[in-house]
């Protein structure tokens, strides 16, 4: 059923009865949750996806997607009810499809401008299979404007004007780890449309999906905006957390303490410090507005130095906890806890354990690493393995990401040449350490 100015009662129904075939371009971490989501909500959905191991095993009824919980019995589910199927002909996908949902990477280039190459040859494949009163879904985040300016002209290579088709920015809000709570209703869907039938016909579909409901908003510009604002958001909170950290450690008070009272007044809403921020979101978000627009955007750029920034101030600590005891960096070995950007998921993307690692390797005399999750593979990232069952000859140990796992070390049974702690995630409890024998240093 072709959902461009149809009514909404008609679209849910025809959802729910299978009447309605779903493309969702790109079949990562994020794009296969929402195919299934759709098809364990009775659509017909086609993954569409370049890589032929991921449209083989999809079509075999498996998960190549680690680490989100319900996922693979979703697959399998729906695979062998024939309403999930994958393929790697982008056009075909479109030719079959009366909704097309494009959820690709967008990534930054070496100078850190937005990278919309793959959006826009996704929309090249769907522009050849666009019929009349179909409607595209863009769900990768995007720099506000791109909708308009980019994606629909491309879709008009069709040979259809706007208002033939309808094209919706409806941005996805979910994190790793938890896809699937997220897309059926952690928080409302946001939807916005180049037209109100656009806009109507998107809010409909994700109606059917999300049981928190959806916000329609005035066009896809603001749509785009509130999922890049989202991110800057905290940016540029958690730049404000990390400053003040540096501030109470040179004033001698807990950054943590001070925050959580604070926020017991309900304008304070100070986010926890750490040793950087990464992952695929908040890192990138920025410059998807400060290399996009003429308007002053200082804060932006100062947020993002200030916590590319914590990796060094990371290692300094590890400098001044060494001093401690008497060990210059130079001649210590240092072991990092975790390479990926958060604990229990394996995501490395912009990961601050990265650039420690990558300063400590010029600085230091061996630097190691354990993650839960990479075991031996941490040495692509420059680091030796080592297990903490084997510190004998470590000096500092730096906490780089919030494993569950590290919470539960018992760090007094630790044989560790030095016993020096620098926790970048506030994993430990400072106090304990004391009369422990271990230095201590937290960001926070």
């Amino acid at each position: 059923m072709k959902v461009y100015g149809a009514n909404k009662s008609d679209i849910i129904g025809a959802m729910k009865s299978g009447n309605v075939t779903i493309a969702v371009y790109g079949l990562g971490k994020m794009g296969l949750p929402l195919a299934a989501v759709f098809a364990d909500c009775g659509a017909r959905v086609i993954g569409a996806d370049v890589s032929p191991e991921v449209v083989a095993s999809i079509n075999r009824g498996e998960c190549h997607v680690v680490g989100e919980p319900g996922l693979a019995g979703l697959v399998a589910k729906n695979t062998a009810a024939g309403r999930l199927s994958a393929t790697s002909d982008m056009v075909d996908a479109a030719k079959q499809s009366d909704v097309m949902v494009i959820l690709v990477p967008t990534f930054l280039d070496a100078d850190k401008n937005p990278d919309m190459s793959i959006v826009e040859s996704v929309c090249k494949n769907i522009a050849q299979g666009l019929d009349k009163g179909d409607l595209v879904i863009q769900e990768s985040t995007v720099p506000p404007r791109t909708t308009h300016d980019i994606i629909l002209p491309l879709l008009e290579g069709s040979g259809l004007s706007c208002g033939e088709f309808g094209v919706a920015h409806c941005p996805e809000r979910t994190s790793s780890g938890r896809a699937i709570e997220d897309i059926r209703g952690a928080y409302p869907k946001v939807v916005g449309g180049i037209d109100e039938s656009s806009t109507q016909a998107a809010a409909a579909i994700y109606s059917v999906i999300n049981s928190k409901g959806v916000i329609p908003v005035t066009d896809a510009t603001t749509a785009e905006a509130v999922k890049v604002f989202e991110g800057l958001y905290r940016d540029v909170n958690i730049a404000l957390a990390n400053e003040l950290a540096v501030v109470c450690d040179e004033i001698g008070i807990s950054a943590i303490e001070t925050f959580d009272v604070a926020n017991t007044q309900p304008y304070s809403h100070i986010h926890k410090p750490g040793c950087g921020v990464g992952g695929h979101c908040i890192p990138v978000y920025p410059y998807f507005i400060t290399k996009t627009v003429k308007s002053d955007t200082r804060l932006l750029t100062l947020a993002r130095e200030i916590n590319d920034g914590m990796a060094g101030y990371t290692v300094e600590l590890v400098r001044r906890g060494l001093g401690e005891v008497g060990v210059e960096l130079k001649d210590a070995n240092v072991l990092v806890l975790g390479v990926t950007y958060r604990g229990d998921v394996k995501e490395t993307r912009c990961s601050p354990a990265l650039s420690i690692i990558d300063i400590l390797k010029g600085e230091c005399r061996v630097v190691f690493a354990y993650d839960p999750l990479f075991g031996d593979d941490v040495r692509q990232f420059g680091a030796e393995p080592r297990r903490l069952d084997d510190v004998g000859d470590i000096d500092a140990v730096v906490i780089a990401a919030d494993y569950e796992e590290f919470r539960e070390i018992e760090w007094g049974e630790l044989r560790l040449r030095h016993r020096v702690l620098v926790d970048g995630r506030n994993v430990a409890e400072g106090d304990k350490f004391i009369g422990d024998g271990f230095v201590y240093k937290g960001i926070g």
